[in-house]
């Protein structure tokens, strides 16, 4: 077919699910800029220790990729980076992979309806598409801590974990208390001579039901598929039905907050001492910010030399940690557990649609994007897991398919040879906006009493979205040709 040439960047889920679905709808001109040297995205950075989904891994997966043999309930992230492998191996993208480029710039030529996109090296290619494939979480969250230059001994982030420092008999201070530290702190707990959490927040925690699953479970979903198809939908209804509606609905969170923070309660009460199960209790409503599951981290708390100290940094010497009441921590080794950039969703790229206007420009008062894919005087140009398309309950791969689908339709309307450009419409866009954030008002994301990721400059929510799955999957099944402006040549 050939059909429009397009530019994906990223190869996660997103880009390489788009990449898979283009393929298969026959359209083969596309190049998938990769900036490392695999694909994976977050999975394949993200190797600290006990890095695994916190999504049921029947339904953290592709529907049209099933895999009959996950090891565990919440898969680990080797199991996971070896099931995209797979997946780009089986679809026969890897041919379409540009690893080990960085796209630092696109500008868009009106006149030949294509995109300029330019490389760290230096490089420039053109593109009918462009596609940012480069999500939410890609790119990591380090605080400006007065005096962090200065110290002595070994910095990193947890999504960029130093494998080659042995932390065995090390004083470690651990910055943040996330999905990420839930999952590493009881892993390099019992090894480490002291290790002290620095807590900003206390978090919600739940029990994580993980198990493994055994060698029987496997022969029969291969054997009998509806079994596996079965079970990821009894979870995708866990989410939609239950779970969801405690976010978005301030008369769901009655019904289900009391029992879900029953749960937390009794998780939490693992930990034995009074002042530290004390910190740990969260002030804001349930959910306000993300629900994390954990089965050991409460427990590698009782260690007699792991502490939980709530004071806030105020700087870092040579050789310590210094917080707030005038303690002095000694340590010789940082973790940083504190997060993403959460709303780079095309970051560092520098994205220059009609008439130049940068996309910065364009989102000074924050990102927003129609159904999370399209922005106005930018033509061609889609988001993946852009604006407001996080779920707070479910599966973003869910969601991911979706946009993949939605995208796969604008690549066949500009398979028209007398369509120049497509490009939505600038009052479509701005009053599907102002609806969104009104629903987004109600939820508890917004009035939940925290401040969270999901809000920008603690007010404007531009990451999640404001409905259930189903609702966004309603949205983008069909493209809308009214919603855009299509430019002939």
């Amino acid at each position: 077919m050939g059909g429009p040439s397009v530019a994906i960047v990223g190869s996660g889920f997103s880009g390489l699910g788009l990449a898979i679905a283009l393929r298969r709808a026959g359209f083969t001109e596309l190049t998938v800029f990769e900036r490392g040297d695999d694909v994976g995205g977050v999975w394949r950075e993200n190797t600290y220790p006990g890095a695994a989904c916190d999504a049921p891994s029947h339904l953290y997966s592709y529907s049209f990729e099933q895999k009959p043999d996950w090891s565990r309930r919440f898969a680990p992230q080797p199991e996971i980076l070896d099931y995209l492998r797979g997946c780009a191996r089986k679809y026969g993208v890897m041919e379409h992979m540009k690893f080990g480029t960085e796209v630092t710039g696109a500008e868009f030529d009106a006149a030949a309806g294509r995109w300029n996109v330019r490389t760290a090296e230096g490089e420039t290619s053109t593109a009918d598409v462009l596609v940012s494939a480069c999500g939410q979480l890609s790119r990591p969250s380090v605080p400006d801590i007065p005096g962090l230059e200065s110290f002595a001994g070994t910095v990193f982030h947890s999504a960029e974990w130093d494998h080659g420092h042995d932390l065995a008999g090390r004083n470690i201070a651990v910055v943040g208390n996330g999905a990420s530290a839930v999952q590493f702190v009881p892993q390099i707990a019992p090894k480490a001579a002291r290790l002290t959490v620095f807590q900003r927040e206390p978090q919600w925690v739940g029990w994580k039901w993980d198990r493994r699953y055994p060698r029987a479970r496997s022969w029969l979903n291969r054997r009998f598929p509806v079994l596996q198809r079965l079970s990821r939908l009894g979870v995708f209804l866990w989410f939609e039905v239950l779970l969801n509606p405690m976010l978005i609905s301030p008369r769901g969170r009655r019904v289900l907050s009391a029992h879900v923070r029953a749960l937390c309660r009794t998780t939490r009460w693992s930990v034995r001492d009074k002042e530290t199960r004390r910190s740990l209790t969260p002030g804001y409503e349930l959910g306000c910010k993300r629900v994390l599951v954990s089965s050991d981290y409460y427990r590698s708390l009782n260690l007699p030399h792991v502490d939980v100290v709530t004071s806030a940094i105020v700087k870092v010497t040579p050789d310590a940690v210094v917080t707030a009441d005038g303690g002095t921590h000694q340590v010789d080794t940082i973790i940083m557990g504190t997060g993403f950039r959460s709303h780079g969703f095309f970051a560092p790229m520098r994205v220059a649609g009609l008439d130049g206007r940068v996309l910065d420009d364009a989102w000074k008062d924050g990102p927003h994007a129609y159904l999370g894919l399209a922005v106005a005087g930018f033509p061609n140009f889609f988001l993946m897991y852009g604006p407001n398309t996080n779920v707070g309950s479910g599966s973003v791969v869910h969601m991911l398919e979706s946009q993949i689908a939605y995208i796969v339709q604008a690549v066949r309307a500009l398979h028209d040879p007398e369509v120049l450009y497509m490009d939505v419409r600038e009052g479509v866009l701005s009053e599907f906006d102002e609806r969104l954030q009104r629903r987004l008002g109600g939820t508890v994301w917004n009035a939940g009493g925290c401040n969270s990721w999901y809000l920008q400059g603690g007010s404007r929510n531009a990451s999640n979205w404001p409905g259930s799955m189903l609702d966004y999957r309603r949205r983008t099944r069909s493209l809308d040709p009214s919603d855009y402006r299509f430019v002939k040549r």
